[in-house]
């Protein structure tokens, strides 16, 4: 099995990366389970551009880092979508990287083309949030059930941490650490 986790924080060993670290703990925990990081603010990923040309091709115009992620994604186990909650939404680095899969919605949508839709494969988001807002993981979510959906992804279980504003808040919480690890776990034997 091999999960893929994206970072989709600017700040490196943050908060939302932390977290993500504690489920890839528990995910290593399990044997034949692979875990590969991908760290969007290290690429050069481009905006989608609206121009329609993945429509008939569901291939994305855009020649750019984004290219090698298509097939990463498409032939992980797993994804794990981490991003911080900027906004009451997804970091840039994440909503760029989820609008490029625009391409992959025309593929399931469009083309009518399903990929890998009979296993069990899932995506989970992991965000974090200064705040303690009742709605501040609202948007973020839905964009994440959207993609994980045009991705034909169950969505399941999300971990989500308010009030974590300062580098390093996150290890104030050790039993929230301790669900991630719990969660990584539970992904890689199918208990989630």
């Amino acid at each position: 099995m091999h999960i893929l986790i994206v970072l989709g924080s600017p700040r490196k060993k943050g908060n939302s990366e932390t977290l993500a670290q504690s489920v890839a703990s528990g995910i290593r925990e399990i044997p034949n389970t692979t875990v590969e990081f991908i760290r969007l603010n290290d690429l050069k990923i481009s905006p989608c551009q609206g121009c329609g040309g993945c429509n008939k091709t569901s291939t994305c115009v855009i020649e750019d880092d984004m290219t090698a992620l298509y097939e990463k994604v498409d032939h992980c186990d797993h994804l794990v979508l981490v991003s911080p909650i900027y906004f009451y939404g997804l970091s840039a680095q994440c909503k760029t990287f989820v609008d490029r899969f625009q391409a992959r919605w025309a593929r399931k949508y469009l083309t009518g083309i399903r990929f890998r839709k009979d296993e069990q494969r899932q995506g989970i988001l992991l965000a974090t949030a200064a705040t303690q807002g009742k709605k501040v993981f609202d948007g973020a979510l839905l964009t994440a059930h959207t993609l994980f959906d045009a991705l034909d992804l169950e969505c399941g279980e999300s971990l989500l941490v308010r009030g974590v504003d300062q580098r390093g808040a996150i290890h104030k919480q050790p039993q929230t650490l301790e669900q991630a690890i719990a969660l990584g776990r539970d992904l890689a034997t199918g208990k989630s």
